[in-house]
């Protein structure tokens, strides 16, 4: 599990224009932000792989990981360990509470600090910032979740890019 943020300010990337032209990219003067959590289900051969996201407005506070760790109860099927960063509220009392809570089918790792390679979360934001969201500022909040969730449904829809994610961190 990991989290990242968004901007209206997209991530500029190479790109092209006519010769002598100069590309032009016009985004808001005034910006917003929104925050995602973001984790994957897989097996430990990497054979079975499904990815979560959640997008609130602002930063993410322990609040939001509390209704994500819920959401993700759901949807297992089988004991799950959560590894994840230092991240404050990742420590916060009440979300070692509701780790605690629910230790019948969740038990937490730390990723060692300072160590984004072998997070496979990662790259998927890497891959957004690359594909879906460069170069392509958002009018608003709205266009920006779409375009997150449009990043989320292609990794989905190619599960050989969400094996390349795994493989990055070199632990599949």
């Amino acid at each position: 599990m990991d989290e990242s943020g968004f901007s209206q300010r997209p991530p500029v990337r190479a790109t092209w224009a006519p010769r002598g032209r100069t590309p032009v990219i016009r985004e808001p003067f005034n910006w917003k932000r929104l925050s995602g959590i973001g984790a994957v289900f897989t097996t430990p051969s990497a054979k079975y792989i499904r990815w979560f996201l959640a997008v609130h407005p602002g930063g993410i506070r322990a609040p939001h990981i509390l209704r994500f760790i819920n959401a993700l109860s759901r949807h297992r099927r089988k004991p799950v360990i959560l590894v994840w960063d230092r991240l404050p509220a990742h420590r916060s009392r009440c979300v070692q509470q509701i780790v605690q809570y629910h230790r019948s089918w969740l038990r937490t790792e730390w990723l060692p600090a300072y160590a984004p390679e072998l997070n496979p979360v990662e790259p998927f934001w890497d891959h957004l910032d690359d594909t879906v969201l460069a170069n392509t500022p958002a009018d608003d909040l709205s266009r920006l979740r779409r375009r997150v969730h449009l990043g989320l449904h292609h990794v989905r829809r190619r599960p050989s890019i969400g094996r390349g994610f795994l493989r990055y961190t070199g632990l599949f």
